[in-house]
């Protein structure tokens, strides 16, 4: 039994030297272009959902969805979210078909997870995924904002839908 144990152990051990050697070497495509391999497709999201499962917080989200809260957490949503997920006129940006994986398009796929889940990501990110950590430029508040707008994105209120609108320019002030 024991000389069993040993080789199950050993084998383990060869199996890790590989996988060490087979990252350290190169021989693993890290691309954001090529599609991920056997392992990442298998272990990937699950260890994401695991990690997130066991670090985000169990809080409730104090942001109540008012019209103010929402309006600003679709201008908080326009100035750092929308050129990566989207906005109601281009629902999949093509910026995020370059991330890998790619970045949800939220107008078209509905954030899912619970609210605490979502802020927790939004204040720290996902490393390798280009989904930076907020939590050195919005504060908590906004960031709670954000994840009211995403909660209520298909049942925004017409002034928060407004701030997807295109801007209307200025004229410039004629010199006299």
């Amino acid at each position: 039994m024991g000389k069993f144990l040993s080789g199950i152990a050993f084998t383990f051990l060869v199996l890790l030297v590989v996988l060490v050697w087979a990252a350290k070497s190169g021989a693993m495509d890290m691309r954001a272009d090529q599609p991920p391999g056997f392992f990442e497709r298998k272990l990937g999201m699950s260890a994401l959902d695991a990690s997130i499962d066991k670090h985000a917080p169990d809080v409730k989200n104090p942001v109540s969805p008012t019209e103010e809260n929402l309006v600003a957490g679709a201008q908080l949503y326009v100035n750092h979210c929308a050129g990566c997920h989207g906005v109601p006129s281009n629902k999949e940006s093509q910026f995020s078909r370059s991330f890998y994986p790619q970045a949800p398009g939220f107008f078209e796929d509905t954030p899912d997870m619970p609210e605490n889940q979502n802020f927790y990501i939004i204040q720290h990110g996902i490393r390798w995924s280009g989904m930076p950590a907020w939590n050195q430029t919005l504060s908590d508040a906004q960031v709670w904002q954000v994840v009211t707008f995403l909660s209520n994105i298909q049942k925004l209120p017409p002034a928060a839908l407004k701030a997807f609108e295109p801007a209307v320019p200025q004229q410039p002030q004629q010199l006299r």
